[in-house]
């Protein structure tokens, strides 16, 4: 049985209207990711963190999933056990999509974490640092969100599944970010294929055997409907 390992990033939810980084005058332009984005902005001022991640999670709670996500949703139901999703998106659109056992690397936007005892909470609609964990009480309330200089969720599992993958598909990725820029050359050592699935060519185009260009919502539905009809 043949297993499909899909890497998807900002760029498959950019057209559901989530901003990716590098989105001129995007959310991400109006704040120093230093300040938002690492364990020590946090610790600075976990205010502002707040706040940036309060406008993150009212931006995802008004998106809808695209033709991509509902693709790959599709592609997940006709070929059960076989397609493993794997997302740097904080964003739920796979799930809203009907995808299941998605592994969030970087973490959700719908979840909080405490800094204190690293309990798990359903994140509420705006987050402060004063609430108190359910767990412990403690003032101490964070995103559940991994941060730069932070390891992702899910690593183990990540690199048992690219060891047997037959196939590596990155979608919406920039090839920027490890540790997931690095996926395509695990796989390739485990002798998987790969494709690159993309707006424009990523820093890491050069690892992949094949590649298509293309708005996510065009080019995703058509490979999937390639993979299903040729079963």
């Amino acid at each position: 049985m043949a297993k499909i390992v899909i890497l998807t990033g900002a760029g498959i939810s950019a057209e559901s209207g989530l901003g990716t980084f590098r989105d001129k005058d995007g959310l991400w332009t109006r704040y120093d990711l230093n300040e938002v984005a690492t364990p020590q902005g946090f610790a600075r001022n976990p205010g502002l963190v707040h706040d940036f991640y309060n406008a993150r999670r009212a931006n995802a709670a008004v998106a809808h999933p695209n033709a991509a996500h509902h693709a790959l949703a599709r592609l997940q139901a006709a070929l059960p056990g076989q397609v493993q999703i794997i997302t740097q998106n904080v964003d739920d659109l796979h799930e809203q999509a009907g995808s299941t056992d998605v592994w969030h690397m970087h973490g959700r936007l719908a979840r909080a974490r405490c800094a204190s005892c690293n309990h798990r909470w359903d994140a509420p609609a705006v987050m402060a640092v004063q609430h108190p964990c359910p767990a412990c009480t403690a003032p101490k309330t964070r995103p559940d969100i991994v941060w730069f200089g932070e390891y992702p969720f899910h690593m183990d599992d990540i690199e048992q599944a690219l060891s047997q993958a037959d196939l590596f598909v990155a979608i919406g990725t920039s090839g920027n970010v490890y540790p997931a820029a690095g996926f395509v050359q695990m796989a390739n050592l485990a002798g998987a294929d790969s494709l690159e699935l993309n707006l424009e060519p990523s820093q890491t185009i050069t690892d992949f055997a094949q590649a298509r260009h293309g708005p996510a919502s065009n080019i995703v539905p058509a490979w999937v409907e390639e993979i299903l009809s040729g079963r």
